[in-house]
């Protein structure tokens, strides 16, 4: 059977000021008719660039060659009418973040509509009817209310939907998926692969699904392609490349996952395209450390006091009022919650968004306010203290964001970004002090010193999450929340920064608590886990406990949806 699409030696080029970089480098592979077709591979190993050519939507530093047929058609020769009328009829795309790919001030329903009558010759009538009728299809709740909501009133599953039935809207031939569930949570990751998949055979179409996660694909994809810098290192079966695979960087993409390691190994990581054992950590050196370490008695004395208490926590939100009727009931983010947390220990909180548990770690901060309960820390009560008070108190309480770029000023080098809050509290006096000290911290967290005169935008993703590491620690926190810091990483990237969070534990003792929708890494990290499901905590308990014979329905339902699981089963450990 011939296949729908056909690339033949397809390279990109992008010319800048600083000279040419080859991001595709003479790529051959094809997806047949009714077929999905995984492209699999880190940040920055072409996959994505290969996605927009299809659909000429490269910029125009890009220079491209060799060939992509498509219904007969040279997609990287058409005229710009031409690829305008095979956008979203023919070929469509479901983008890796719908937040920004759809427009926020219109309605999801009107945009899904305008797409129909773009490409179709139907009524402004017919095609909100079709437009419901998708909703429907992609299993969206009350899909006549979804219609007039705007993007930012859903969640970020339903947006993902709302993409999908977009894309689907003309029943094209080809859907091209690029990474449709990066961060999204794994049961909402379980549903939207399901959908794509149930689509894919209902309307006989082809898809090439790209990700940097094996997982993801391995229940859905007949076939994968293992990028590497650019260039196609491993394709096949799906079933022959996870259980078989050849390839030293497919092999390593595979062993890289915490779930298939025995707690508290280090894990492998990937360098120059092969599996490497991650290096062993230098022992510090005696009065070296610039954060004093916790004493391993210190960190074994459960009896004593513990270093956090919430007691009894609401964070409640008042529901919309309106001008008729009684008050609706509030929201419930956080719903009477309480728990400890002793010196030296991580915590694990596990659930789905929207479960509460970014909110419980912002209400701990101290940076949303509670509708009643007790926050604790070191015998200190923060629910209730003065701003000017907190303030002293708040170097104490420091927190690692998800997105480690929105968390840098893009202004400030990030030598600066460490040293301004060690100004601040008045851990150095001068910035010629200070430098020494974020130095040693940059170090610490496996980055060079040099670096301190460099910006945000000059890092990858995973040094900038070490970065925002190193700017917690530097103000000798006692107590640390680490709010969704690896989710969106690519799974090599990942393994590095667990490998550092668990050398930096050993050497500092910090207790922190750990957010995180995927249960396996937080059973990695964690001593105990914490499953949070509607605003409250549904089952703790220590780590291997929970992972490996939960109680709760809820968690048992969070550990089935984790992605490719009978895949990591079969998998030998290290």
């Amino acid at each position: 059977m011939k296949p729908l699409v056909q690339v033949q030696n397809f390279s990109v080029q992008f010319n800048t000021t600083y000279g040419h970089t080859v991001a595709v480098n003479n790529i051959t592979f094809d997806i047949g008719p009714n077929e999905i077709v995984a492209v699999v591979g880190e940040s920055g190993s072409g996959k994505s660039v290969t996605a927009l050519a299809m659909l000429q939507l490269l910029p125009a530093a890009a220079t491209t060659a060799g060939n992509i047929i498509f219904q007969h058609k040279n997609l990287l020769t058409l005229r710009p009418k031409a690829i305008q009328a095979l956008r979203g009829k023919d070929a469509s795309m479901i983008f890796q973040e719908p937040m920004t790919s759809l427009n926020p001030v219109l309605t999801c329903g009107k945009q899904v509509t305008e797409a129909i009558l773009t490409h179709t010759p139907v009524s402004k009538k017919m095609a909100i009817a079709k437009t419901i009728e998708l909703f429907e299809k992609v299993k969206l709740p009350n899909p006549q209310a979804i219609y007039n909501r705007y993007p930012h009133q859903l969640s970020g599953g339903q947006k993902q939907r709302v993409m999908i039935a977009m894309a689907m809207s003309c029943n094209p031939a080809l859907l091209i998926a690029d990474e449709p569930t990066t961060a999204l949570d794994v049961t909402v990751q379980k549903e939207i692969l399901q959908l794509i998949q149930t689509l894919q055979q209902q309307n006989s179409m082809s898809v090439l699904l790209i990700t940097h996660d094996l997982g993801v694909v391995a229940d859905v994809a007949h076939r994968i392609i293992v990028m590497y810098k650019g260039e196609i290192v491993e394709q096949g079966m799906a079933k022959t490349i996870l259980l078989q695979p050849q390839h030293p960087y497919t092999q390593g993409l595979l062993q890289c996952r915490p779930g298939i390691h025995a707690k508290g190994t280090r894990l492998p990581v990937l360098s120059g395209g092969r599996l490497a054992a991650a290096p062993q950590p230098a022992e510090p050196a005696a009065g070296n450390s610039i954060i004093p370490a916790i004493s391993k008695q210190d960190c074994n004395s459960r009896e004593d006091t513990p270093l956090l208490e919430v007691q009894h926590l609401k964070v409640y939100y008042p529901g919309k009022k309106k001008w008729w009727g009684k008050q609706p009931e509030p929201f419930k983010a956080v719903d009477d919650t309480s728990f400890t947390i002793q010196k030296g220990e991580i915590v694990g909180l596990v659930g789905e968004s929207g479960c509460g548990k970014s909110t419980l770690g912002k209400a701990i901060l101290q940076l949303v306010p509670s509708t009643s309960g007790k926050i604790i820390l070191n015998g200190v009560t923060l629910t209730g203290m003065p701003q000017n008070k907190l303030r002293h108190l708040r170097k104490n309480l420091q927190v690692v964001f998800q997105d480690p770029y929105g968390s840098l000023n893009p202004r400030l080098t990030i030598g600066e970004a460490i040293l301004e809050p060690m100004l601040t509290h008045g851990l150095v006096h001068n910035t010629r002090a200070g430098r020494e000290q974020v130095a040693a911290l940059l170090e610490k967290v496996k980055l060079e010193a040099g670096y301190f005169g460099r910006y945000p935008h000059q890092f990858s993703g995973g040094q900038r999450q070490r970065i925002c590491i190193a700017r917690a620690l530097a103000l000798q926190p006692s107590f640390l929340i680490f709010d969704e810091s690896v989710s969106a990483l690519d799974v090599s990237v990942q393994a590095q920064v667990l490998n550092l969070l668990h050398d930096l534990k050993k050497e500092f003792g910090f207790t922190a608590i750990f957010i995180s929708h995927d249960i396996s890494v937080v059973h990695y990290i964690s001593d105990r886990i914490m499953v949070m499901h509607q605003g409250k905590i549904v089952e703790q308990g220590d780590a291997t406990q929970v992972y490996t014979m939960p109680r709760h329905a809820y968690t048992k339902t969070l550990l089935q949806a984790m992605p490719g699981k009978s895949i990591w089963n079969n998998l030998p450990n290290g």
